[in-house]
């Protein structure tokens, strides 16, 4: 069974403050999460020192972190690897 998304207040605040065109980038990249997961250019990785939380790649510099809850991918942040590590 597919996974669906439940979406963050943080991680829309996030996506709010994105260029236009890393918005397409990050459209992109979560369809690769809901259609294929192990797809190369998501990179999926826990985060080191969390027991749920997972990072995946937008690009060489934006990121994105979710976790799973049940049939759905929650996504929590997204915006350049430093800022999304921050609390």
């Amino acid at each position: 069974m597919a996974k669906k998304l439940r979406v963050l207040t943080t991680f829309k605040k996030d996506y709010g403050k994105l260029p236009p065109e890393i918005k397409e980038k990050v459209d992109k990249q979560v369809g690769f999460l809901l259609s294929n997961p192990d797809h190369p250019s998501l990179n999926l990785h826990p985060i080191p020192g969390t027991k749920r939380i997972w990072e995946g790649y937008i690009d060489h510099k934006y990121r994105f972190t979710f976790e799973t809850d049940g049939d759905f991918y929650v996504l929590r942040k997204v915006g350049a690897h430093d800022s999304i590590k921050k609390p």
